[in-house]
């Protein structure tokens, strides 16, 4: 019996400690809360002590007395329970009442980033031309001697590389000089139909100044299918250069020469500054070349494992940085490159 009193007496004291407790406290009424756990429930609280008492009840009442335990338990434990969400409660409104947020004051102005102009640029033109179905690829810069020169039908004693000095790591790897080589790559590995293009950044051993760089970006683009001829990159370059530079542009086609394409031409397009009337920007000629193209040269397809008297492609490449220019209006191709926020802020 002396148990049950002792049972009967834990109860009442923990109905009357957490009916003292002050609510209003919200800094401190929590740690109350846990004071009181481990003062009726924790290992050496007050309910662990009664249950020493166990070992003295006798075994006809020891079941009556482990119930009565139990139920003193659940009780105390949804007392604290209890009070541990209202003072949940208690905080929350505290906090609603104290800690207001004047809407109407100035807000702090946040910078904002934005993408650089390059990649403006590239975005627009990858997105063109996956919109006319090309699929975009990607190639390695640093590159192996054969898929940057040897396989482009550039052999390592032709002229041509003399206009693609480039930064040897080896003797037989380098920092690529034009995106070509993922033409190669892919025609390795794709058999026609193909329709590709590939943007990246490419290496040159060139001085600085307003138009030259040793870090530059350029996109290629490749079709291979049977019967491709010139008038479809005719038709696919004055697609192109009307959805850049806007429906009144023109383009023409001059003869050139790339060791990859025979054969091979400049693209120009009337100027975006006077509409080919003659203006400083294109130098009073009424025309500003915009890229490089021309027909697959056969020996290039042959390399790749296609037959050229069956397929035929045409190839095209140009300077991201040189769009960027003419799209923005930007006269010095340095600017791309010196993160001068104040440049960089036209753009956002």
């Amino acid at each position: 019996m002396d148990m049950e009193k002792a049972i009967i007496k834990l109860t009442d004291d923990a109905k009357a400690a957490v009916a003292a407790l002050d609510f209003s406290d919200v800094s401190g009424i929590q740690g109350k809360i846990d004071a009181l756990m481990v003062r009726f429930l924790g290992k050496s609280g007050e309910l662990t002590a009664v249950l020493r008492g166990m070992k003295d009840v006798s075994s006809e009442d020891k079941p009556r007395m482990g119930k009565l335990v139990n139920d003193a338990r659940f009780m105390i434990e949804g007392l604290l329970k209890d009070a541990g969400n209202r003072a949940e409660a208690a905080v929350l409104d505290f906090k609603l009442k104290t800690e207001k947020i004047d809407i109407t004051a100035p807000s702090v102005m946040q910078e904002k980033g934005a993408l650089h102009p390059l990649t403006i640029t590239r975005n627009m033109l990858v997105d063109y031309f996956v919109s006319m179905g090309f699929s975009v690829t990607d190639g390695p810069e640093i590159e192996t001697d054969y898929y940057n020169f040897q396989a482009l039908n550039i052999p390592s004693d032709h002229p041509a590389r003399d206009s693609q000095d480039t930064f040897f790591i080896t003797d037989n790897l380098l920092l690529r000089s034009q995106t070509s080589a993922a033409q190669v790559r892919t025609m390795e590995k794709v058999k026609p139909p193909i329709k590709m293009i590939s943007p990246g950044r490419v290496y040159r051993a060139d001085e600085v100044d307003a138009t030259h760089s040793p870090v530059f970006h350029q996109i290629e683009g490749l079709v291979v299918d049977k019967g491709i001829t010139l008038c479809d990159l005719k038709g696919i370059l004055d697609a192109f250069a009307k959805h850049l530079f806007g429906e009144h542009t023109k383009t023409r086609l001059r003869p050139s020469f790339f060791p990859f394409t025979e054969p091979s031409v400049e693209v120009d397009a009337s100027c975006v500054h006077c509409g080919g009337k003659g203006c400083k920007a294109c130098k009073g000629a009424g025309w500003i070349e915009i890229l490089g193209a021309g027909m697959v040269n056969r020996r290039v397809l042959q390399v790749c494992g296609i037959d050229p008297d069956v397929y035929s492609g045409f190839a095209f490449g140009m300077g991201i940085d040189r769009i960027t220019n003419l799209k923005f209006g930007v006269t010095d191709m340095r600017l791309l490159f010196e993160n001068d926020v104040r440049f960089l802020k036209n753009f956002r």
